[in-house]
């Protein structure tokens, strides 16, 4: 299904891949269904790696009857996909590589992250390393990935320098149409259709396989709470009433979802601020396609115009920096600020000892007042390097001292 479509795009995280191949015996690569592992490691081992797909019904049968001779039927290196369904395997590849620490002789693929990752911790600790993979960023979807900068170098080229500003970005078919390869490179996709039958998959192979849900409905109802949520502070007890639900399994489904790579949580920023914070988690959908189906939104028009695309368009914008993150094999240190007096900070980006400011408004038109919390910032924040507000403006400039203005293509695009 991820085929020819895509599979010359150039991913970001293709130059990490092959570093920890060089480092490591095994390196393991996450993410969730559809976002292009399978046809990333195709491409980059196709010449010197074996793919077992353990999907396959006959495949993990014979895996799990007997994995030492399941693996003994297979000569040279191999790309283990989907390996969460056989974790029988996990033991022998590691008794494998104590013998012989040859680096990048496995790759292993696997969707459904907290399962996998139980038992990568307890077989392969030391011996793998961990990647995650996105849907698609910005850059690219653009086709640009190839020259995406790293976080440290987009936070590095963050000077009003006069650059031009691209043309107008179709934003709503960006959104509606998300990150996931399929749907983003082949616009004959019908993006209502895709989603439908991703969010069924999810459902009935991926949550029912790992966890006891007796009811889909109700997590169904949690799921779309969640997307009406996405760029909002969490508040599980009022999520949990309204699904009818009590707070300790709404905090379960959600943890199903974060390790799923469905949603982000994204904390508050604590160091060196003397106010009472708000300590909750704010919540962010890891895919705006997914939003857009899950609220109903089937047109662009609706979309632009309705009371959701603040939240939507700050959602595209924080996930797109997170996966800059990812992509470089690193976590990250996204947060957001804001305390019980009303100051508030959408983005903190924490980079060495500095940090980096952003606000971030779905408007074209940006004024002073915008820049108000960002300079107040500045002055009461310690180490705070750079003030910004991504925008739909159509131009980069310097609205006041301290603060800079950036379209979100110009700078998501770098």
């Amino acid at each position: 299904m991820q085929g020819i479509l895509f599979s010359m795009i150039e991913r970001v995280i293709t130059k990490i891949i092959k570093k920890a191949a060089k480092n490591f015996p095994a390196v393991v690569l996450t993410g969730p269904r559809q976002s292009g592992k399978t046809t990333l490691l195709k491409n980059i081992l196709k010449s010197t790696h074996t793919y077992i797909n353990l999907e396959d019904p006959d495949m993990r049968m014979r895996a799990r009857e007997d994995p030492k001779l399941f693996l003994s039927n297979f000569s040279g290196p191999q790309i283990l996909d989907e390996i969460q369904y056989v974790p029988e395997l996990l033991p022998y590849i590691k008794s494998s590589i104590d013998n012989n620490r040859a680096p990048g002789h496995w790759f292993l693929t696997g969707s459904q992250n907290f399962k996998l990752m139980k038992g990568v911790s307890e077989s392969l600790a030391g011996r793998a390393a961990v990647l995650s993979l996105l849907p698609f960023s910005f850059n690219e979807s653009s086709g640009l990935g190839k020259s995406a900068l790293d976080m440290a170098g987009l936070l590095k080229s963050l000077k009003i320098r006069g650059e031009s500003v691209p043309g107008k970005s179709d934003i709503g078919s960006i959104l509606r149409r998300g990150g996931y390869p399929e749907p983003c490179s082949n616009k004959k996709v019908d993006i209502n259709i895709w989603c439908s039958s991703y969010v069924s998959t999810y459902f009935e192979r991926d949550i029912r396989n790992l966890s006891q849900i007796g009811d889909l409905g109700e997590f169904e109802r949690f799921v779309r709470v969640c997307a009406a949520r996405t760029g909002q502070i969490l508040n599980l007890s009022e999520m949990a009433k309204e699904i009818g639900i009590s707070v300790p399994t709404a905090k379960k489904w959600l943890s199903l979802l974060e390790t799923g790579y469905q949603v982000l949580l994204l904390y508050p920023y604590y160091k060196n601020i003397g106010k009472r914070l708000i300590k909750s988690p704010k919540l962010y959908f890891t895919d705006t396609a997914l939003v857009c189906y899950l609220l109903g939104i089937k047109s662009n028009d609706v979309l632009l115009n309705g009371p959701s695309f603040p939240a939507i368009f700050e959602t595209f914008v924080v996930v797109d920096f997170w996966k800059r993150f990812l992509n470089a094999g690193d976590m990250g240190s996204l947060f957001y600020l804001r305390t019980r007096d009303g100051f508030e900070v959408d983005l903190v980006i924490e980079s060495g000892q500095e940090l980096f400011l952003f606000e971030i408004k779905s408007g074209g038109t940006i004024t002073g007042k915008h820049a108000a919390t960002l300079m107040k910032a500045g002055r009461e924040i310690k180490n705070v390097k750079e003030c910004a507000i991504v925008s739909r403006s159509d131009k980069n400039f310097t609205i006041s001292k301290g603060v800079s203005v950036y379209n979100w293509h110009s700078l998501l695009g770098k």
